[in-house]
């Protein structure tokens, strides 16, 4: 039996919660003001699709690939995108609520996050290598093992980010945030 496919599709004020979306492939689709919340999305895959306004919270995201994706006003709380299928991984986030979110061990080379809150996200052995965290909240984010060489964080707020644990050759950082990498060191700076 073949997965269901869908393709240029357009979906507004959709409740996803209740329905199981496994094993279905969207291709450039837009879903606008969609909640997902508990929503099972076992092995869905996602090519080129934008999320504009939806609610993600709780979803089952267990191997399900995000392939070229933008999400837009999201929110993402606790999403373990840890879970997602890895393969062809690409995604970008605009003004998204990422708290609590799990990247961990995944690939984000080049991933743009602006204007996102990612409190207590989880990045550690991520590799953020050349991406960017526009005017992005980092409190108390977890970057363990991440590789965060050439990433942006110049206007990142709230950074703690310990250099002994991390890769950050050629990162950019403000001379405001860049205090966030001595944080670990417990030193005062006045």
């Amino acid at each position: 039996m073949n997965s269901p496919y869908i393709t240029d599709s357009s979906y507004k004020n959709k409740v996803f919660t209740t329905s199981e979306l496994q094993n279905t492939e969207y291709d450039t689709c837009t879903f606008t003001d969609c909640d997902f919340t508990s929503a099972f999305l076992t092995s869905t895959v996602f090519s080129e699709c934008e999320f504009i306004d939806c609610n993600f919270s709780s979803a089952k995201i267990k191997n399900t690939a995000f392939k070229s994706v933008h999400f837009s006003n999201c929110k993402l709380l606790g999403t373990p995108f840890n879970a997602s299928n890895p393969f062809l991984l690409e995604m970008t986030f605009h003004a998204c609520n990422l708290s609590l979110a799990s990247f961990y061990g995944l690939n984000l080379k080049n991933t743009t996050f602006t204007d996102c809150n990612l409190e207590k996200t989880d990045f550690t052995n991520t590799d953020l290598s050349g991406a960017i965290l526009s005017h992005c909240n980092l409190y108390q984010t977890l970057f363990s093992g991440t590789n965060l060489e050439k990433a942006d964080l110049t206007t990142a707020e709230n950074l703690n980010i310990s250099p002994e644990y991390n890769k950050v050759k050629g990162a950019k950082f403000s001379k405001e945030n860049a205090l966030g990498l001595l944080a670990d060191y417990k030193i005062i700076i006045t």
